[in-house]
């Protein structure tokens, strides 16, 4: 292998295990949702013992999602596992970029999947954001999922066809 095929397949490596740790990181923060909310809401000096109404903007949110986390997990605690799940399928999508790693012209399919669960973001937030009454720049913040995450699949995409190319140039199939 050259020495442009090795940096390239280091290139690649490297984003594909940015985009991994990103997923599981991502992913993980929703075990603890209440506490999380709690500390943020620490942070921004709302008390949980003034009602979410007294507060405006982004602190009005906060504390209302502080409030509704505490009250859940307290009379329905069920309801949590819902985002259990979700933090699971987070490191599960990550496992199947473990493919991509490998073999990254072989699975380069990998990529197409990760671009298209981006832009499905988009229209999942604006949708089902209205349609829960979560607030509008709250449904920007989390379409910018969608779009951060499409970035490094995009350079991805410009990267193993790349390498595709080198390797098929020197016919070579090892990837």
């Amino acid at each position: 292998m050259k020495t442009k095929e090795k940096q390239l397949v280091l290139r690649i490596r490297l984003l594909v295990l940015f985009f991994i740790l990103s997923l599981i990181v991502w992913g993980v923060t929703a075990f603890p949702l209440e506490t999380e909310i709690k500390m943020g809401s620490r942070l921004l000096g709302i008390s949980p013992e003034v009602p979410p109404e007294s507060y405006s903007g982004l602190k009005c949110w906060i504390a209302r999602v502080n409030d509704g986390l505490i009250q859940t997990n307290k009379y329905y605690p069920f309801l949590s596992y819902g985002t259990d799940w979700l933090a699971f399928s987070h490191v599960v999508i990550a496992v199947a970029f473990i493919g991509l790693y490998i073999k990254p012209i072989r699975n380069k399919w990998i990529i197409y999947f990760g671009m298209t669960a981006c832009i499905g973001v988009i229209p999942l937030a604006l949708i089902c954001g209205m349609i829960r009454g979560i607030p509008f720049y709250w449904r920007l913040i989390d379409c910018s999922f969608g779009i951060f995450g499409f970035i490094p699949l995009y350079l991805l995409h410009i990267y193993v066809n790349k390498l595709e190319i080198i390797i098929n140039y020197h016919d070579e199939s090892i990837y």
